[in-house]
């Protein structure tokens, strides 16, 4: 009988986690075919995107900062249910924004939900899988992928819709009714059981103190940053990118969009084992240089290289979830405290990220209209010159994948 209770409880635990990546995908990703729409009713040029953007972002990492001391206080279910409310409220208030200013607001308070659910989930994850690591990692990420394929067609069809009062749904509506979602995983979260945090807070304060100092943390910190920044600036850039740049229409767009998730969602799912057997280190280098190689071919092929932005998927995908699987097995004391420290940096760097994007295309755009005497030659070069960003990135990411191997080579620790 114990062991049926048991396993109950761990099919609890896995629809919870399961669950919050369905949620987060399509939290994360709707955003892209909204993001035009948005725009034109606001009348906002891309800098204060990347602004809106970069806000979120510091959302993200004011969630990262408080959430595993709010964990070992309230424990990581009420945690998980504070981060699924959080998201539905903000659905409600980004359907009533009347505003620039509240509208920044609802997308700060959605992005304070995920932060919370990711850390909590991450924390989550690194507990439940013990043995296959990578594999499970990214098995449980596949299934953001999976409602990340889904969710640019969802937004675009449901943006459309009929609306009860007349008129279309529109991105509001479509916010609204996406976010409601974030309900659904609190039913299990009520009933399971979750396993808390065992480690003292004057440990978890040394385990701060020691991570500050390890060289090793910060290439993993730098390697995390890099490929998150790629992989979330797709989300974001990419309908924008082929919508202005290629006069694509939203549909084709965000087809192409979830093309990239299928991509995305495929290699989460079959290249975990991959990442067991040949080591997380060399697979992040090799995953993130193909990305960003794919990605820079794409810009530089032009429209009829588009396909390329979405094959780029594949290398970017396993990068998050290896490099959770790497601090778990680097840190197997004190994971939770590695984790948070790691993915707190790196909420620093995609704020920072998804400024210099939006900037990025400002700015060069402002150079060539100034030269060529007109917007379009200035539009297309500057929407270029993000996505150069964008794919130097995950370069960057494989660069210090081979820094980190060096070193870990030499000291007999590779991972």
């Amino acid at each position: 009988m114990r062991k049926i209770k048991l396993s109950l409880n761990d099919m609890l635990l896995l629809l919870v986690v399961f669950g919050g990546f369905l949620v987060f995908g399509f939290s994360e990703n709707i955003k892209g075919p909204a993001i035009p729409r948005m725009q034109a009713d606001f009348h906002l040029d891309e800098g204060q995107l990347g602004l809106l953007l970069a806000l979120n972002s510091l959302g993200y990492l004011v969630a990262c900062s408080f959430t595993s001391a709010l964990s070992r206080r309230i424990g990581i279910k009420w945690t998980g249910v504070a981060a699924f409310g959080s998201m539905a409220i903000s659905g409600v208030l980004m359907h009533v924004a009347s505003g620039y200013g509240a509208l920044s607001a609802s997308y700060f308070l959605m992005y304070i939900g995920n932060g919370m659910l990711e850390i909590g989930l991450a924390i989550m994850a690194a507990r439940i899988f013990t043995r296959n690591t990578g594999t499970m990692m990214n098995v449980a990420h596949f299934f953001y992928g999976l409602s990340s394929i889904v969710a640019p067609l969802i937004a675009a069809s449901m943006m459309g819709w009929h609306a009860p009062g007349g008129g279309e749904l529109g991105w509001r509506g479509m916010y609204l009714i996406m976010l409601s979602l974030a309900v659904l995983p609190i039913l299990p979260s009520l009933w399971g059981k979750f396993p808390e945090e065992e480690l003292q807070t004057s440990e978890a304060q040394a385990s701060y103190h020691a991570l500050l100092r390890d060289p090793i943390a910060w290439l993993i910190v730098a390697i995390l940053s890099f490929g998150v920044i790629s992989e979330l600036a797709v989300g974001s850039w990419l309908v924008n990118f082929l919508e202005k740049a290629y006069g694509w229409s939203m549909g084709d767009a965000s087809g192409m969009l979830s093309v990239f998730f299928l991509f995305f969602t495929l290699a989460r799912l079959f290249l975990g084992p991959v990442t067991d057997r040949i080591g997380y280190t060399l697979s992040v280098m090799i995953f993130s240089a193909f990305s960003g190689l794919c990605s820079l071919a794409a810009v530089l092929i032009g429209e009829s290289g588009a396909i390329l932005f979405a094959i780029a998927g594949a290398g970017i995908a396993p990068i998050y979830p290896t490099v959770m699987a790497m601090v778990a097995k680097r840190y197997p004391r004190g994971t939770d405290t590695a984790i948070t420290f790691t993915v707190t940096l790196m909420g620093i760097a995609s704020v920072l990220g998804n400024l210099f994007i939006g900037y990025i295309i400002e700015f060069v755009r402002g150079m060539f209209d100034d030269s060529e005497g007109g917007s379009a030659p200035g539009q297309l070069i500057g929407l270029q010159a993000g996505y150069v960003f964008i794919a130097g990135m995950a370069l960057l990411c494989s660069v210090c994948c081979i820094m980190l191997y060096a070193v870990l080579r030499r000291r007999g620790e590779t991972v």
